[in-house]
């Protein structure tokens, strides 16, 4: 007899579980919508919450009956993540570890064994062990999906924030028409050079900006990584139609790129942002006067 209908025939733990739950379905999503887990994000609607509920009550069922209640792969658990883990994922949002998250999904066993005891007062006592055993492994498996999804979902809002936060820390400033610049302070690393470069092409596009001004008094550090993102920057740019300045380079990172040999030869740099700022004026054929003791004169 094949496996799929040992587990499924009459009378087996697997078949009893699954047909409790079914039986129970109301019942049971009933109590887990009073649930912390349900409760706090189906806040607008209790019916929304019950709904959820007969959803995975039905999903769990299709596990048991399945014979693959221990296995967080089974088919049924497909519909479980997309609904119990996403509200477990939800509770990750709101700033909950894993083991708050984890309590909550635990939390919703008891009332399902309470009702199976309720169910099987006359049943076996075998066969009654063996069914509260299979549906302990059933929840303890959805608490084990849930908390794979919430997981998951915390390192992808980790993810968001940390890009988020590298645009927020990348400003691209129009300094003059056909003049923009990047102020750039702390550490530059492959991620936060990637977002430099694109932020700064979009800015070359959408200013029609002729000159790029790279500003790196803030950057503590030049490394030979460093150097090549600045490089691959500067030659992007130069493929949109913009030159490129690095500014801001002081005498020690003067030093550190000589003693690394790296060759910026073909890179125009500056001492001060106002510097590159003056050199790109230069180039667009502007003027620049400052103030002298006989008057205003030019620079």
């Amino acid at each position: 007899m094949p496996e799929q209908e040992a587990v499924g025939q009459q009378g087996s733990p697997a078949r009893e579980v699954g047909d409790f739950l079914h039986r129970r379905r109301e019942q049971i999503a009933q109590r887990w919508a009073d649930e912390t887990l349900f409760r706090t994000v189906f806040t607008v609607s209790r019916d929304e919450a019950v709904e959820a509920g007969r959803v995975v009550v039905d999903a769990l069922a299709q596990v048991a009956v399945s014979g693959r209640a221990a296995d967080p792969e089974a088919g049924g658990f497909l519909v479980v993540r997309e609904q119990l883990a996403r509200m477990g994922a939800a509770r990750t949002r709101t700033g909950l570890t894993p083991s708050q998250v984890s309590n909550d999904v635990d939390a919703l066993r008891p009332p399902v064994l309470d009702l199976l005891l309720a169910d099987l007062p006359n049943a076996p006592a075998d066969l009654l062990r063996e069914s509260t055993t299979l549906l302990t492994v059933l929840m303890g498996t959805l608490r084990l999906v849930v908390m794979e999804t919430a997981l998951n979902e915390g390192q992808a809002l980790i993810d968001r924030q940390r890009l988020q936060l590298l645009e927020v820390a990348t400003p691209v400033i129009k300094l003059w028409d056909g003049i923009v610049a990047v102020p750039l302070i702390g550490t530059l690393d492959s991620a936060r050079s990637q977002v430099v470069m694109e932020a700064l092409l979009e800015a070359v596009v959408d200013q029609q900006a002729r000159f790029a001004i790279l500003d790196i008094t803030g950057v503590p550090t030049v490394d030979s990584l460093v150097a090549q993102h600045l490089m691959k920057t500067v030659a992007a740019a130069r493929l949109m139609g913009a030159e490129c300045v690095v500014s801001g380079i002081r005498p020690a990172i003067a030093q550190t790129i000589v003693h690394l040999g790296l060759d910026l030869g073909t890179v125009v740099t500056r001492a001060t942002l106002a510097d590159a700022l003056a050199h790109a004026l230069r180039k667009l054929g502007s003027d620049i006067v400052t103030p002298s003791a006989g008057g205003v004169g030019e620079r």
